[in-house]
């Protein structure tokens, strides 16, 4: 059975976005799970949400792979932009939307600022 970390890894790699959360996108169970999920579905970007809760091992994992003490996170193309403040202002600013087009990623028409 792989690792928490090989299992995080091949996540990030196969998935061109990916939201480690606490939930579903379906039915998220913390509020900052949500606030990420309304985001990126209001974008329209294709992306996989991973649910912590189902794995203690994934939970601690994920916050030792990118040192970061917060779930949920985002990864873009591989790379961690951030929690849920990092993604909320990425947004606002229309940051986030710039940032997954620059990607290849489709964005909603209007979406991105």
């Amino acid at each position: 059975m792989p690792s928490a970390h090989e299992t995080i890894d091949a996540e990030v790699k196969s998935n061109d976005v990916v939201l480690f959360m606490k939930g579903t996108p379906q039915f998220p169970m913390c509020g900052f799970s949500g606030q990420c999920v309304q985001i990126l579905d209001y974008l329209g970007v294709p992306y996989k949400g991973v649910n912590v809760l189902e794995d203690a091992e994934l939970r601690q994992g994920i916050k030792e792979y990118t040192n970061w003490p917060t779930i949920p996170q985002l990864y873009v193309k591989g790379e961690f932009v951030g929690g849920c403040d990092i993604v909320r202002e990425m947004f606002q600013s229309g940051e986030l939307g710039t940032h997954l087009g620059d990607a290849g990623l489709p964005v909603k028409q209007g979406a991105n600022g």
